[in-house]
């Protein structure tokens, strides 16, 4: 499922992106959380549960509106990765919601 990987691996960039020196101090706790965040649940995505393509969805959304709050990005940068992130980690996650019905769906005739 290309949807975990994809989302696990961002989670992983924001993680790393926290400690780079052109976030603010506010920013490296949003990319600490959100980050660790994203790369669990997107790494344990790949056994296919629901709630966890919510809530990888649900954090994108969340990097794009953090993304216009002041205080959290500085700079144009930082405002960039958080919508470019959010984007992704909204289309891994809301993408793999169908994914999810059709395997619950299969086991569902299979019994």
């Amino acid at each position: 499922m290309w949807q975990g990987w994809t989302n696990g691996i961002i989670g992983v960039w924001l993680f790393i992106a926290a400690f780079l020196s052109f976030t603010p101090q506010g920013n490296m706790w949003n990319l600490l959380i959100i980050g660790i965040v994203a790369a669990i649940v997107g790494f344990t995505m790949v056994k296919e549960k629901p709630w966890q393509a919510w809530l990888t969805g649900i954090v994108g959304i969340w990097l794009i509106i953090a993304a216009f709050i002041p205080g959290l990005t500085m700079q144009l940068g930082n405002e960039w990765n958080a919508i470019i992130s959010g984007i992704l980690l909204m289309i891994g996650g809301f993408s793999a919601l169908g994914r999810t019905n059709e395997i619950t769906d299969t086991h569902a005739h299979a019994h």
